[in-house]
This record gives C-alpha cells, sequence and structure tokens, in this order.
C-alpha cells in the first residue's frame, strides 16, 4: 500500500479470485454491482431460479433493485425474510428456512443468495450447505464486515447456547458480489464494526498496510477511492489465506486475530448486538491480544499503544470498561474461551503478535495467565 491519491471509482470494478481449484470463485468488488447482480448470477447459472434470503432492514434498502435486476435477467426468484440481528442466527431460524426453501420447490440446480451482513451470509451458506444435500449460493454482502471477511472463505453456520458459529459446515460460495456503495447505507457503529475486520489484515502480517490504514481510514469511512481499495487489499488477504488452508488445519487460524477474546465477550452479554457488535468485540480482542502478548514479553509496549490509539481514533471500543453494563466474572469468561473452536484437547490455542503485523498461533496457552490477565484487564478504565 502506499500514501498516494488514489484514482477515481467511478465504475471501477476490481476481482479477487480465491485460487481452489475446481471450487474457486471470484470476489467481485465496485459501487452498484447490486444492480448488475442479475446478468452475472444468470452467466454462471442460465436459466435458475434465485431463492434470495435476507432480513427486513436490507430488504427496505436493497432488495428492489437486487430483483429489478433479476427480472431484467430473466431470473425466477422468491424472497425468504428473517429478522435482522445474530439472534436469526440460530435453530429455529435456520429449520424454518430450510422448511421454507423445499416448500417453494427448488431445485438442487438453482441458487441461493445471501443478501445482506455476515448473519444472513453465515445462515444462508449453512441452509445451501444442506438443503438437498448441497445448492450453490452466492453472497452480496451488504455490510463491511461481510464484505471483508465473512463473506469470503466458506465459514457458515448458526450459533447456540454453548458459543458463537459453533454448528456449521464449509460452504464455498459460487461468486460474490461486494458492492460499495451499499455502504452508505450502513450505520456509523456498523462501519466502524466492520473496519475492526479491516484492520485485522494489517495486524495479522501486513504492517504496511496497517500503516496505509493510519493515513487513509477517513477516505475510507467517507467512501472515496480508499474505500474500494481497502476492500479489495482485504479481500486478496484473505483469498491467500483460504486458499493456501480452506478449512483452518493451520494458518487461517491468523483471521482469528482477536476472535477468542472477542467472541467471549461477545457470549458474555449477548447476541443482540445493543451492548457489543462482532467487529467491537473484535476491536477489544485484538487489543488484549496484544496487551497480552507485551504481558508475556514478546511484542513491544509501544506496538500495543500504537494499535490501541488507532482502533480508539476511529471510534472503535479498545478495553473491556468500554462495554456498557457489568460483565460477568472472569472464571465465567473463561469458560466462554474454553468453548472457543481453536481449543485442542483441552488446551487453549491464542493468536499472539510478536510485533506489528507478526501474528502467530501459540498453542497450549496457560490458563491461569489468561485469567490473571482478564482480572486485571477489567479494572482498566
Amino acid at each position: 500500500m502506499s500514501d498516494t491519491t488514489l484514482p477515481a471509482a467511478t465504475k471501477v470494478r476490481r476481482t479477487v479470485r480465491v485460487d481452489l481449484a475446481e471450487r474457486g470463485y471470484d470476489i467481485v468488488i465496485g459501487d452498484g454491482l447490486i444492480g448488475e447482480a442479475g446478468e452475472r448470477i444468470a452467466a454462471l447459472f442460465p436459466g435458475a431460479r434465485v431463492a434470495i434470503i435476507t432480513d427486513e432492514t436490507v430488504a427496505t434498502l436493497h432488495l428492489p433493485a437486487f430483483t429489478a435486476s433479476l427480472d431484467a435477467a430473466g431470473l425466477g426468484h422468491e424472497t425468504f425474510l428473517v429478522k435482522p440481528g445474530e439472534p436469526s442466527k440460530s435453530f429455529p431460524v435456520f429449520e424454518d428456512l430450510c422448511d421454507r426453501v423445499l416448500g417453494a420447490h427448488f431445485e438442487r440446480n438453482d441458487v441461493i443468495v445471501a443478501l445482506g451482513g455476515g448473519v444472513i451470509g453465515d445462515l444462508a451458506g449453512f441452509v445451501a450447505g444442506v438443503v438437498r444435500r448441497g445448492m450453490p449460493f452466492i453472497q452480496v454482502p451488504t455490510t463491511l464486515l461481510a464484505q471483508v471477511d465473512s463473506s469470503v472463505g466458506g465459514k457458515t453456520g448458526i450459533n447456540t447456547a454453548q458459543g458463537k458459529n459453533l454448528i456449521g459446515l464449509f460452504n464455498q460460495p459460487a461468486l460474490v458480489l461486494a458492492d460499495t456503495s451499499a455502504l452508505d447505507t450502513l450505520a456509523p457503529r456498523d462501519f466502524r464494526a466492520g473496519y475492526g475486520e479491516v484492520a485485522k489484515y494489517g495486524l495479522i502480517d501486513d504492517p504496511t498496510f496497517f500503516a496505509w490504514l493510519e493515513q487513509n481510514w477517513q477516505g475510507i469511512f467517507d467512501g472515496g477511492p480508499e474505500r474500494i481499495e481497502a476492500v479489495a487489499h482485504s479481500c486478496q488477504a484473505k483469498a491467500r489465506v483460504v486458499a493456501a488452508d480452506e478449512r483452518e488445519g493451520g494458518m487461517r487460524a491468523l483471521l482469528n486475530l482477536g476472535h477468542t477474546f472477542g467472541h467471549a465477550l461477545e457470549r458474555a452479554v449477548g447476541y443482540d448486538g445493543a451492548l457489543l457488535v462482532h467487529g467491537e468485540g473484535v476491536s477489544i480482542g485484538m487489543v488484549l491480544a496484544h496487551d497480552f502478548s507485551v504481558e508475556l514479553g514478546i511484542c513491544p509496549k509501544e506496538v500495543a499503544t500504537r494499535v490501541r490509539e488507532h482502533l480508539s481514533t476511529v471510534g472503535l471500543p479498545t478495553h473491556m470498561s468500554d462495554i456498557p453494563g457489568q460483565l460477568p466474572g472472569t472464571a465465567e469468561l473463561m469458560r466462554y474461551i474454553a468453548q472457543d473452536k481453536k481449543v485442542s484437547r483441552g488446551a487453549l490455542t491464542f493468536i499472539l503478535t510478536r510485533g506489528l503485523g507478526c501474528s502467530f498461533i501459540e498453542k497450549g496457552v496457560n490458563p491461569a495467565a489468561v485469567e490473571d490477565f482478564l482480572e486485571r484487564q477489567r479494572l482498566v478504565p
């Protein structure tokens, strides 16, 4: 990344390839792609019917333009609405969607489209993976978080009382259409939350990108050409990791930087988003991961300070005390951490760091050290 002035973004189209041999697919990024969706879907699946899974909020904002593009391409379609928010990633909603898609007589070679944010993408991808033993599906992410993270890589699933994303499967989409103009409809809080995942790619292994973000974040928020650049760069970073480790057997776990702490905090306050949304939890979690690395003597303190200052500058929470209300006790937080998907034979695994953009996977982390660290972090104002 450089700090040079970027070209005008009018009708710019950036394509990132996720290279998974016969299951590979394109991520197309640019303004106005929802209006082109029908033509692009028809080119991949001529004559298919389209089952659109979306939520009530997204339907109001984007469904008319999306269905108009399907009509123009001659594609039949039916829409299946769910309520917005994390509670829709549940067994009852998942079961209901499966029944409704089957009841509408969609066939194995028809297409399921996830039109919405990360919740819709995870839910629709899970439905597509199991209905008729698998139907093709397409991601049309409408939030920043979904465009740079959850729509790419094939992770799908739902939450349970035991934790976040613990029931699901890997199911790669056939296409991702990231319409960056859709981000103009996001509430500021939701856009900031998505930015947490953008910053993550710099903190994993790309300090040059993180430095670019420090200089250019305002253009990303304002909708300038920097926005398309940031989304494309983030997708390229994730595509490389997914191509190398599709099922998280090794290096893909690096994408969970901040998520072990963050998921535990989300679980602690509930998944309704009132007190904490996913990207906010990741922001706090990334700061905690850097601070914990400092305590272990493997990361310079000034790096953790720099990370906290940037995330705070863009308006993201960076301390546990930034979460409204009362968190449960540290022992309860540790119980949630023990349900993390990276736990192996009962041993805790964390993504830690040796410096800016120097993250690594650390297995067998001492639970007592984590518990003591969290207990003290709760007191930091």
